[in-house]
């Protein structure tokens, strides 16, 4: 699908795990919308919607800056439950910056999501990606899987979406051995080693990181599922040099255990979307679940520098 787009697209899949008529609402309801909407830190505030071919949508987005963004939509198709057409970024002062259509699709029980955002030129399109990338746009689809959670089954997940120009069969291997796997992970400034590294259903990994300051962090994985080549999933937890179990040296109330989920999509014969999906693993505190809760922010830096890390390691590669 990705292929076929033209040179002035924009073009974002996701599948959620959530029917159809969830999905719809939690785009077209302004209160449910507002608890999603926008890159991570942004708040909403709806002061008209008129949900029909020729209405608007009238809101301000609010930026964690204090900065404040007003914002037209004008929409042109409306079909319950199925698909939408609007103009984005226009203000009473200023007009639309491009065209979306997003349409909503059953896919096993599920719903996905097909948004094409249609700019004047290829030019247009290319600097349009590169600032959703830097302003952090693309974690509204990851907030919004994370409302879905939160709404369907009462948990508290962290999400983060990421494609690469890489085919899916190579990216499996950079989730899966260890010698591409420790070139990439670890936060901006750390490398990593593996003392013992068994990727595989019902084996474990011992690992460290480290920085030119000399700080050391240990830690060990346990594989649960590794579906070549669409899914990946495993616990992991800090440990000392010993793998006894500890805590974050940064954040001694972070949830003990972590459960790490990863898909990957084919977007194309040379495309692969990475779905990261992180859960609380056992039992956790009030005050741990408040932490993993106010820490989306620090996540979602912590895995795009890993993120950019990969880019770099497969354009070498």
């Amino acid at each position: 699908m990705a292929a076929k787009n033209k040179p002035n697209e924009i073009y974002i899949s996701r599948i959620y795990d959530a029917p159809v008529k969830a999905v719809w609402e939690a785009w077209t309801d302004p209160k449910q919308v507002a608890k999603w909407w926008g890159p991570r830190g942004f708040t909403l505030t709806t002061h008209s919607k008129d949900l029909k071919p020729g209405g608007t949508w009238v809101y301000t987005m609010h930026g964690p800056d204090g900065v404040d963004y007003p914002n037209k939509t004008t929409y042109y198709e409306v079909e319950k439950y199925s698909r939408l057409v609007y103009d984005h970024g226009a203000s009473d002062d200023r007009p639309a910056l491009f065209r979306v259509s997003v349409d909503f699709s059953e896919a096993k029980g599920k719903t996905k999501m097909e948004m094409t955002m249609a700019l004047a030129t290829p030019e247009a399109a290319a600097e349009t990606k590169k600032f959703i990338k830097k302003a952090g746009g693309d974690s509204t689809w990851d907030r919004l899987a994370e409302y879905l959670s939160k709404e369907s089954s009462g948990k508290e997940q962290f999400v983060i979406n990421r494609s690469f120009n890489a085919p899916i069969e190579t990216m499996f291997k950079m989730w899966t051995e260890p010698k591409h796997f420790s070139k990439w992970l670890a936060p901006t400034g750390f490398n990593m080693e593996f003392i013992r590294a068994d990727i595989k259903p019902g084996g474990s990994s011992f690992y460290f990181m480290s920085n030119d300051s000399g700080m050391k962090m240990y830690g060990k994985a346990k594989y649960i599922e590794i579906s070549k080549p669409n899914r990946i999933s495993y616990t992991q937890e800090f440990c000392d040099e010993k793998e006894n179990m500890s805590r974050h040296p940064m954040a001694p109330t972070w949830p003990a255990t972590m459960l790490t989920t990863v898909e990957l999509t084919e977007e194309g014969p040379d495309k692969t979307r990475v779905t990261v999906t992180w859960d609380i693993h056992g039992s956790t505190t009030a005050e741990e679940l408040e932490t993993f809760i106010k820490g989306r922010a620090g996540m979602t830096q912590g895995w795009t520098g890993s993120f950019d890390k990969l880019e770099e390691y497969l354009a070498k590669a």
